[in-house]
Formats: C-alpha cells, structure tokens, sequence
C-alpha cells in the first residue's frame, strides 16, 4: 500500500483499518481506507461491505462519535461467500499530517546483484511491493538516471565485498553481467549464510547446467551439500517459463512473496 497522499492534510478524515479478521477475507488484518469528504484512498477489501464502511466514516465526519468499531459476516446478505468475518476499526483524524509515518508500510530488505536487462525488470516489479532495494553493481554508469523511490544504486569493486554490509534478512538476487561474479557473490552469500545465517533467500539466475557447474567450484571451495541447498537457481515460480525479463521478474518477485516477512 503506498503513503497516503498530501490532499489530505488539510482534511478531516476517518481511517478504516482492519481490526480482526476470522476465516476467509478479502483482506488482511492491518489494511486500511481513508475516508474524506473528498475522496478515498486506500481499500479493506471493496464490494457492499466496502460500501457500507464508507457510509459509516462519511457519517462520523460531521461530528459525534470519534471512534467506533464493526464487524461484517461475509455472506450472502452482503453479496459475498467469503465465509469469514471482518471487524473493521473507525477513527476521526484532524491531524492528518500525521498519518504518512503511522501507516508507512513495513518494508523487507532485498539486495539485487546486476545491472542488466533482467535487474531492471526485477527493479520495476519490485517498485510498488514493500521491500527497500538495494541495487549493486561493479560497473560505473550502469544504473539508470531515475529509479523508483524504494531504490539505492551502490557501486562495489569487487561487487561481493557488498554481500557483509547488506541489511539483515535481505532476500538476494544474484544476475551480473559476469559468471564469474555470480561465482564470488554467491561464495559471499554461503559464508555469511554459514557465520550468520541471515539470508533468507538466495536466488541465482541461470540454468540448471550453470547450477550444476557452480555446485561442482562451490564444493571444491569447501561448501557442503547442506549450505549449496540453500541456494535457489533457477530463480522464479516453476511452470512459468518464458524468458523475456519482465516474465522472469514476475515469476521471481512471486517466489520472495511466498517468504514469510522478516
């Protein structure tokens, strides 16, 4: 979800927020909806119950009751068969301004190892998903001149002395312009991996013939079976196989959201 917008600092607003969730919902316990005179921004999961929590708000903008809470059976009443239950949380706001570092989402680490074709597409499937990116490469004038917010280019000569100094939890990517620094890199990975063991996913782009190669230089470098099974090559969901980057981001960026968050 992004950070609300700046329109509604100088408005009165109700925020919605996802109080309780039981059984099958449409959303998740935490989601939230602005509600203004104005506009709306934000979803705790749309159809009538949606609807009906958006009339609410609007009623408590005019004044009474500052807080509130209800809850929905997603049944045949509302037009849904969710089957669940949704207890949904209301608070008037005056201080809007307050609101961009209350609902800024939690944001897990990912470090991305290449500038290439694949990194870019990886770089824009990432942007609009909570994870801060951080982008490296040894190459100077690699990186594009804009990139989204959620982004920081850093150049690493050689390219996995970066591999200590990323963030604890980071999921990696490793795809250079080099097998060789794919090589180094996902060396770096195993020893922190084997000091550290904070590297929840390492995915290496490539086939299972470069595995198969990479396994066999990992292994005379004294990794053991174990710590080699902790890397992930071929990247991505298996079943979808195309090759054009923006499909290989996809596939790979579903594969980190099925991590569980840090």
């Amino acid at each position: 979800m992004k950070v609300v917008t700046n329109r509604y600092f100088d408005e009165q607003v109700v925020l919605v927020t996802v109080h309780q969730v039981r059984g099958s919902a449409p959303r998740e316990e935490g989601a939230w909806m602005l509600v203004s005179g104005q506009g709306i921004e934000g979803t705790v999961g749309g159809g009538h119950m949606e609807l009906e929590a958006i009339a609410q708000a609007r009623s408590m903008l005019g004044g009474g009751e500052r807080e509130a809470q209800r809850e929905w059976k997603l049944g045949p009443s509302l037009g849904q068969c969710c089957g669940g239950t949704m207890q949904l949380h209301f608070e008037r706001i005056a201080d809007a301004a307050s609101l961009p570092a209350r609902l800024a989402p939690r944001r897990a680490p990912l470090a991305l190892f290449g500038g290439g074709h694949v990194g870019r597409a990886i770089v824009d499937a990432f942007a609009p998903l909570p994870f801060d990116v951080t982008w490296i490469d040894s190459r100077d004038g690699i990186f594009p001149e804009r990139v989204p917010a959620n982004v920081q280019c850093e150049h690493s000569e050689p390219v996995q002395a970066a591999v200590p100094q990323l963030a604890a939890h980071s999921r990696v990517f490793v795809m250079s312009f080099s097998h060789a620094e794919d090589l180094d890199v996902v060396a770096a990975c195993l020893k922190r991996l084997r000091e550290r063991s904070d590297l929840p996913y390492v995915g290496l782009i490539g086939s299972a013939t470069k595995w198969a190669t990479f396994r066999h230089r990992l292994e005379q470098r004294g990794f053991t079976d174990a710590e080699l099974a902790r890397i992930t090559c071929p990247i991505g969901i298996p079943g979808i196989d195309g090759k054009q980057p923006e499909v290989i981001a996809a596939s790979a960026a579903a594969q980190v959201l099925q991590l569980a968050p840090p």
